[in-house]
């Protein structure tokens, strides 16, 4: 299969990790990488060997540029994502895909429009941890799911993060950070939503910077940091989903994503993570057995998602990060937002259907086409 060439825009804390793992991938092509800030998108092209360093328009326009990669900040996602689609190439963007549905559905319509693609982080929910889950579920280890909880609890990102004022402002807080890797999960795990709702609360008005580059720096805080959601899926389950940067000890002993079913509970990995521990009990008196993990998609591997999208690209089937989804996990997120603020409520508008479980054999998804 002839590569995907893939231009980077975007050089911030993520941009290493994506463009080394996507040099690993036979399917895709780094040809450079952009930034606003043009001196970072060259150091970035040199830390990760790639052949050039650009202006963010002239990247779009790069006549062998197929694929844009598009690690912008939330507020700048939208522009990016419009921009390269106008000039005819792919996108695959960070999440949330933008900071409203309504920009999100403007985003996949203008893709449709062109007949051009688009899909949307996370990916790591492609990882051997969520997919080793969804087959347990799907064989049944747990009889029929019932339901799930699943928490995000942390202190804010201004404590480690070294730009963290943007993640407190529109896009940003825990639900539009952290919310679109349980969300996703779930939808994984449980299939799509039919409504939501939720609180939220705002505790503190300003944050300070405690990371080292910008220690003392005051944050004015503009979204919700503790948000409380209910997920109501088709298939009847309900799940709890508790996201919140106002955890003063940094972390809890609460599990990541946990379901229960008619004959067993399942503990599932970080949805952040490819990998984890996968437990399972099957019964009241039973000890949890960990399940061994399935396929080789364990280790840190941001860009699986767009190698699956340039198979897809090259041979037209269905790719698994999609818009669809990310369309759906990011109204879920705004409905449960919506609920808080109207006190109701939210009964989505969208659907997807769950994506197809990742080939197991890497070397078979290498050789899918």
């Amino acid at each position: 299969m002839k590569p995907v060439n893939v231009g980077v825009i975007g050089c911030g804390k993520i941009s290493s990790a994506y463009i080394q793992n996507m040099k690993q991938f036979p399917m895709l092509n780094v040809v450079g990488c952009a930034d606003l800030n043009r001196q970072r998108a060259q150091e970035r092209a040199e830390e990760c060997g790639l052949p050039g360093a650009y202006e963010v328009p002239e990247l779009i326009a790069h006549q062998d540029v197929e694929l844009i990669v598009n690690l912008t900040i939330p507020k700048a996602h939208l522009e990016v994502t419009m921009a390269a689609l106008d000039a005819g190439k792919h996108v695959y963007s960070e999440k949330p895909m933008a900071l409203s549905c309504v920009d999100a559905r403007a985003i996949l319509d203008n893709a449709a429009k062109r007949n051009l693609l688009f899909g949307g982080a996370p990916d790591t929910v492609l990882g051997s941890g969520i997919q080793t889950s969804r087959k347990l579920v799907e064989d049944g280890a747990i009889g029929r799911p019932l339901s799930a909880v699943a928490f995000m609890m942390a202190r804010g990102p201004e404590t480690w993060h070294p730009d963290p004022e943007f993640l407190y402002k529109p896009g940003g807080g825990p639900m539009y950070d952290m919310g679109p890797y349980y969300v996703a999960a779930l939808v994984h795990l449980l299939g799509p939503i039919r409504k939501v709702t939720g609180a939220a609360s705002t505790p503190f008005a300003t944050r300070m910077i405690t990371s080292e580059q910008k220690y003392g720096q005051m944050i004015e805080v503009e979204i919700p940091t503790h948000i409380s959601g209910t997920l109501e899926f088709e298939n009847g389950a309900l799940a709890t989903l508790i996201t919140s940067f106002d955890i003063a000890a940094g972390s809890s002993k609460l599990p990541s994503i946990e379901l229960y079913g008619s004959e067993g509970t399942l503990n599932v990995p970080k949805p952040f993570e490819f990998s984890g521990q996968v437990l399972l009990r099957k019964s009241s008196k039973g000890d949890w057995a960990e399940m061994p993990l399935l396929g080789e998609y364990k280790d840190h591997l941001r860009g699986l998602g767009v190698a699956d999208m340039a198979c897809a690209i090259r041979s037209g089937r269905e790719f698994r990060a999609n818009g669809e989804m990310a369309y759906h996990v990011m109204e879920a997120m705004e409905g449960i937002h919506w609920a808080a603020d109207h006190e109701q409520h939210y009964r989505m508008q969208s659907r997807c259907p769950r994506p197809a479980l990742m080939n197991l054999d890497m070397h078979k998804y290498y050789l899918e086409l």
